[in-house]
């Protein structure tokens, strides 16, 4: 899913009275945060150039506090001459530098699509009654060469009994396209379906949303991409 901005603005900034001189304890910020936090785990913990805050990394999002940990903060802190996002920015350093092995993925309990050769590989956990997700497999029919690795991932209220009666479908394959593409209903049938594995596998590497696009080399992408930033993104993971 593409993140929303919620808001936040320089001006906003201003107004929190931060000495930037004021060194806080991280450690002891850390435990102040994560109490707020219902158990998810902070990432990473830095402080920022902008007014003595501290970036909060969890599960790939960022948010912002002071350095007591007394507020949270969401949203993007823009460079108002340039309208750029150096939030943006930063999530984007995040995604490069984790990575997730491809082969470590239950590529065996997705289902596989080969289009031309299948040289390049992508893996998509995705949800069947996600939108971005219907859009993103039109935005795949556009695109050959390629092996497509599609992980059930049910995150959605009411997506699972969907996502069960894809997989008993004596075609996997066909009965996905058919839903995402189609609106095809696919037969209620019942069967062993791996998908508490699979959403524990997403969980692991924090897929909060989907979709979700992990390329060969590892590099991660949330969210709907066009055709033509798959094919770029398949082509440099195809050189690493």
């Amino acid at each position: 899913m593409n993140k929303k901005w919620n808001g936040l603005v320089v001006a906003l900034l201003c107004s929190l009275g931060v000495s930037a001189s004021v060194m806080a304890d991280e450690a002891a910020l850390r435990k102040t945060l994560q109490s707020h936090l219902q158990g998810k785990k902070i990432d990473g913990l830095k402080q920022t150039p902008y007014m003595g805050l501290y970036e909060v990394v969890v599960e790939d999002e960022i948010l912002y506090t002071d350095e007591k940990g007394t507020y949270l903060f969401f949203g993007h802190i823009v460079d108002p001459k340039t309208r750029q996002s150096f939030t943006s920015q930063r999530q984007q350093e995040i995604r490069d530098a984790r990575r997730i092995s491809f082969d470590s993925l239950p590529l065996d309990q997705a289902i596989k699509a080969v289009k031309g050769n299948g040289k390049r590989k992508v893996a998509v956990f995705t949800d069947p009654n996600c939108p971005y997700c219907k859009r993103l497999e039109k935005e795949l029919t556009k695109v050959t060469d390629v092996t497509v690795y599609t992980l059930l991932y049910p995150i959605l209220n009411g997506s699972e009994p969907t996502a069960r009666a894809i997989w008993c479908s004596p075609d996997k394959l066909k009965a996905w396209n058919e839903f995402m593409l189609q609106d095809i209903s696919p037969p209620g049938k019942e069967c062993e379906a791996p998908l508490a594995r699979l959403l524990q596998e997403g969980r692991k590497h924090n897929i909060s949303g989907t979709p979700a696009l992990i390329f060969s080399d590892g590099s991660i992408v949330p969210g709907l991409i066009t055709a033509d930033k798959i094919e770029e993104k398949l082509n440099a993971s195809l050189k690493k």
